[in-house]
């Protein structure tokens, strides 16, 4: 006992002078259920929504309110065309795209079923799924709230307001389409962050880091030669998900194969600039880890990749958008399932690429004031 008790107290010691790692580990799971309670919800309200309104009279606008009341759909654009609307839906801006007929009120005057026609964006197929629901349960409950008015309800009556519903991209709501483009971004944020974490780190363990820091090489130098192999291992990776993607799970490649490669290449910078940002933070190979997780946890369940962004509060969508997965998932579903061209995609371009300037040059002014 006398000498269990003295690897004990050994070991007190050592979690006391630790104190980065004890903090990570009693707050990690903190942080996590408080971030991941209020973030995630499968009911998924204030999708972003286009209206095509070419009726513009007092029942399209009464129909308009009954969506925006059931807080399912925000609508966010008004249009003008049927081509605006399949604009708004390629570009990811809109979930949803309400299409009212000009003739809308004639057939409600005269009680003929006047087709309301919903698109539906259904690459997120669990977004798709509540706002087909939540679209048909309102042509049902304004139908028969017009048919009590008019005192004409019965068993066989018309659906005044029969809505329509067309999801596009992935009309059979296959899960596959929709898991295997986050997947493939799980993969590489996995494996690059927690690669280059413990790149700085091992060579300070290992002692080899002074000798590096003797040679003529930069900062900047060093650093970046610490990154470039990886990038064709997440080349490699990419390859491997894509040929298992199409050939066991059909996955449709609608889009450009190069231009996949090349946004890829953003995605892959972005991933190992903010590993090696942990790296010269972390002190040990332990923190390096710990801190990895702490990002690749919110970056699987607050990207979009399983819980659609659009439900989750605004704090949370913010803390979102500082993640490299959140735009990537969007490019993979967009040249994969939407057939999305560079026009489209600018955006999750120019964001990955400020991520690669933030997280690279704060690493290199951590590793130049450690290494001071």
């Amino acid at each position: 006992m006398t000498r269990l008790k003295a690897v004990l107290i050994k070991e007190f010691i050592q979690m006391r002078r630790d104190s980065v790692t004890l903090v990570i580990m009693l707050f990690l799971p903190m942080i996590q259920l408080l971030i991941f309670g209020f973030a995630i919800h499968t009911d998924i309200k204030h999708q972003s929504t286009v209206v095509f309104d070419q009726s513009l009279t007092e029942d399209s606008r009464a129909l308009l309110t009954s969506f925006t009341a059931s807080e399912y759909f925000d609508i966010r654009y008004a249009a003008q065309s049927f081509a605006e609307v399949n604009e708004r839906i390629d570009s990811g801006q809109a979930k949803v795209g309400i299409i009212i007929p000009p003739d809308l009120a004639a057939s409600l005057k005269h009680e003929h079923a006047a087709p309301i026609q919903v698109i539906v964006d259904a690459s997120d197929s669990t977004a798709a799924a509540s706002a087909i629901s939540a679209a048909e349960s309102i042509g049902q409950l304004k139908s028969r709230s017009l048919l009590l008015k008019k005192h004409h309800l019965s068993e066989d009556s018309t659906q005044l307001y029969d809505v329509r519903v067309r999801a596009w991209y992935n009309p059979d709501f296959i899960t596959a389409w929709y898991m295997l483009p986050g997947i493939m971004g799980v993969i590489l944020t996995m494996t690059m962050v927690m690669i280059t974490s413990m790149a700085i780190v091992r060579e300070r363990e290992r002692g080899t880091l002074e000798q590096l820091l003797v040679t003529p090489l930069r900062t900047w130098e060093l650093l970046l030669g610490k990154i470039i192999p990886y990038i064709l291992v997440g080349y490699v990776q990419t390859t491997v998900s894509l040929l298992v993607g199409t050939a066991v799970f059909s996955l449709p490649m609608r889009g450009s194969i190069p231009l996949l490669y090349g946004l890829t290449t953003f995605f892959i910078i972005a991933s190992l600039t903010l590993g090696l940002l942990i790296s010269t933070m972390a002190r040990t190979q332990m923190q390096a880890m710990q801190m990895s997780f702490l990002i690749f946890m919110p970056s699987v369940l607050l990207s979009g990749f399983i819980f659609p962004r659009e439900s989750m509060a605004a704090i949370f969508y913010a803390i979102s958008s500082l993640m490299p997965m959140t735009y990537y998932v969007q490019i993979l579903r967009g040249i994969l399932l939407r057939g999305n061209t560079l026009a489209l995609l600018w955006p999750q371009v120019f964001a990955l690429l400020t991520l690669i300037i933030v997280t690279f040059g704060l690493a290199m002014k951590k590793f130049s004031r450690t290494m001071n």
